[in-house]
């Protein structure tokens, strides 16, 4: 299938504007920067299988099929409930905190990663033990709840991670 394949980050785009309005310390920033993430697609028609496998040999993986509601955890280990959609080929989703597209290109896995200034947390945002989930990393992080519009455009940038496919 077309997003089935290993990626390992090739490039990034406005990673310390985005890691700052997340919170995160410029110690953390720049530990960070230099992290080689592979990225493990496997994609059996709508059923997905997204692992991230981080330096020290940390893997997360999250279980989803295209437009059900699924579980999934942050990379900080908080689970919610999302429910990740197709559209033109992307694969989207609403996090509590911003907004992901992921798409193949050529060869590249290209994720776009918006955060602007939040909606309000509604119900379909909430981790499965009640609370709103904080920001903790892309797929290892979930999609859920309101549309693109729903997120305030102040303070808002747009993370651009370009992966490349290994063979």
């Amino acid at each position: 299938m077309a997003f089935t394949g290993k990626f390992e980050i090739e490039s990034e785009k406005n990673y310390d504007e985005f890691m700052k309005l997340l919170g995160l310390s410029s110690n953390v920033i720049e530990k960070a920067r230099n992290f080689k993430i592979v990225t493990e697609v496997q994609q059996d028609g709508q059923d997905f299988t997204w692992s991230q496998h981080y330096a020290g040999g940390h893997t997360m993986t999250n279980k989803f099929t295209v437009g059900k509601e699924s579980e999934i955890q942050t990379m900080g280990g908080k689970k919610f409930k999302a429910t990740v959609q197709m559209e033109g080929g992307k694969l989207v989703v609403n996090f509590p905190n911003y907004h992901q597209t992921s798409e193949i290109v050529g060869d590249k896995l290209v994720e776009n990663i918006n955060k602007g200034g939040g909606p309000e947390p509604t119900e379909d945002m909430r981790t499965s033990n009640g609370s709103t989930a904080p920001w903790h990393g892309a797929w290892g992080t979930a999609h859920c709840g309101p549309t693109m519009n729903s997120f305030s455009t102040i303070g808002s940038v747009t993370y651009e991670r370009v992966s490349k496919r290994l063979a």
